[in-house]
């Protein structure tokens, strides 16, 4: 089976194996999938621009016709050199493509990258690449606080600048959960702080703290507090800021499975001050009084229950991508108005 982790991920990044050619990422960090594919693509090709040396796929158009992935895969180009494949998965399935390819020897000078969101072990595009000798399968999740850690430091040392250690309390809790949201509003600090040697504090309140009222928390939070009004306007926000709904679905996938597991800690006699205080990400201030009421509406039974929802609402989203945002929204809304009967 290969399904690489942890540090074997970034080994592979840094010196693709040739001969695992065909590369899945998948996950609910679809920044991190998306950042990955790019790297991958970099080192593939001579000019990633190159209409001639990258062909760019839909895997919903190729469902339709599997066998064109193969084709695109043996072309020989007409003036040499290497060539790349990159498809983005949608809800319909083209792994019959994939599996021909897994079990071709004649596959040369070509790397194909998929990129897909978040796959079940069963899922036929897993099941495939795990197995198959000359694929490999790389999952991308949320960073952890260690990832964090490093991706800041990585940013800010390019623009020689220190971080202030109230300011990265505060920062890291603001990061998180998309790689490339994280990345880019690092880079906007740096922007901001250009000069100053120094980010303070007030730097990171001013430029992503702002930031981060456009993001998904509010959604999240009023779901889970039982606010549905507070849902439907914040949610609307975010279609319109061009979110996609999938991302707002494994936002609330991340909540519930942190309540679940702060639920069972309060059932055993931890003091709910202590919960809400530790763990990572740390939780920012302005969250906690929302995340009280949700721990208050629910217990661990009914956290499943919702992670089950959620489970189910990220599947029919994939399969129906073109009510995407109809699917999320509902399942939202149904969190918000089981969170009001307690119990």
């Amino acid at each position: 089976m290969v399904a690489l982790r942890g540090k074997e991920i970034d080994s592979f990044l840094a010196r693709p194996d040739a001969g695992r050619p065909i590369i899945l990422l998948y996950g609910p960090d679809l920044g991190l999938v998306r950042e990955r594919a790019d790297a991958l693509m970099a080192s593939a090709v001579d000019d990633p621009n190159d209409p001639f040396s990258l062909v760019r796929l839909d895997g919903d158009e190729l469902a339709a016709e599997p066998s064109r992935l193969v084709d695109e895969a043996m072309t020989v180009p007409l003036f040499g050199g290497r060539r790349a494949i990159r498809v983005r998965a949608g809800s319909r399935n083209f792994s019959s493509g994939v599996e021909t390819l897994t079990e071709t020897t004649a596959l040369r000078d070509c790397r194909i990258v998929i990129e897909a969101g978040e796959l079940r072990p069963e899922s036929p595009l897993r099941k495939i690449c795990e197995r198959a000798k000359n694929a490999v399968a790389i999952g991308c999740y949320p960073d952890t606080e260690r990832d964090l850690t490093k991706l800041i430091e990585d940013e800010l040392r390019v623009s020689n600048l220190r971080l202030a250690g109230d300011a990265r309390a505060v920062l890291m809790s603001l990061l998180g959960g998309d790689r490339m949201a994280s990345r880019n509003e690092l880079r906007k600090l740096a922007l901001f702080a250009h000069g100053k040697g120094e980010i303070t504090l007030d730097d990171v309140m001013t430029v992503v703290s702002d930031a981060s009222e456009l993001k998904l928390d509010p959604i999240v939070d009023g779901a889970f507090a039982g606010n549905a009004a507070l849902v439907e306007s914040e949610f609307t926000k975010a279609m319109v800021a061009g979110n996609y709904p999938g991302v707002i679905i494994s936002a609330a996938q991340r909540q519930a499975a942190w309540l679940h597991k702060s639920a069972l800690a309060i059932a055993d006699g931890a003091p709910a001050s202590t919960v809400l205080e530790g763990g990572f990400p740390r939780l920012h201030f302005s969250r906690k009084p929302a995340v009280e009421i949700a721990l208050r509406n629910f217990t661990p039974p009914r956290l499943v229950n919702v992670i089950d929802q959620l489970a189910t609402a990220a599947l029919d989203m994939r399969k129906q991508a073109s009510l995407a945002g109809v699917i999320a929204q509902r399942a939202l809304l149904s969190i918000a108005s089981n969170a009001k009967r307690r119990g």
